[in-house]
């Protein structure tokens, strides 16, 4: 899965229209929000005890087919996995996105997140149903998947998707700390180099 077929479900002519946005506002908060998600989520995964609580979190979440309007989505869940995800980070990684230069000034993150997060987590909960392997293999493969995979995957392997978002927000790791900001936190989150 790429991000193309993550934004066919969710409504981003709804979330333009909520936030009072042009489409591809909207289209480009969502990437940068849910490669934000994807990232906490994977740092998550990265212990027994976060595998194991996203793995109990996506099973209340199966059988999701998409949203055709924002108010399709439970926000108050949205908010509970957003805070889960980022823990005490949540300001400071919603403040960033706020500050991103693409979306400047139109999308408050901290609303729009907890409208992306139970989307994302019923596309994942989706695909992890055929994975075997408890806990780590099939999630850890899914996020990684997601993320742009680390499975001989050259950096300029086709489809884009999440890797090359995650990969700008991050800065592209060419030694450019353009200002720090996102990549900071979600290095910080991911455990990245500073």
């Amino acid at each position: 899965m790429n991000l193309d077929e993550i934004l066919k479900q969710v409504p981003i002519d709804d979330i333009a229209e909520r936030f009072g946005v042009s489409p591809d506002v909207a289209r480009q908060a969502v990437q940068e929000g849910g490669a934000t998600l994807l990232g906490g989520l994977a740092k998550n995964a990265e212990t027994d005890e976060g595998s194991a609580a996203i793995e109990k979190a996506l099973n209340r979440h199966g059988g999701f087919s998409g949203a055709s309007k924002v108010d399709d989505v439970d926000q108050a869940d949205g908010e509970k996995i957003v805070k889960h995800v980022f823990g005490d980070r949540q300001g400071e990684v919603t403040e960033t996105l706020n500050k991103s230069e693409k979306t400047a000034g139109g999308i408050d993150f901290g609303k729009l997140l907890p409208i992306l997060a139970p989307i994302i987590m019923g596309i994942i909960a989706n695909m992890n149903k055929g994975k075997s392997g408890g806990a780590g293999g099939g999630l850890g493969d899914i996020l990684g998947g997601l993320l742009g995979g680390g499975q001989g995957s050259s950096s300029g392997s086709a489809g884009g998707g999440l890797g090359d978002i995650l990969g700008g927000l991050l800065g592209g790791g060419q030694g450019s700390s353009s200002g720090g900001g996102l990549g900071d936190i979600l290095g910080g989150l991911l455990g990245g180099r500073k």
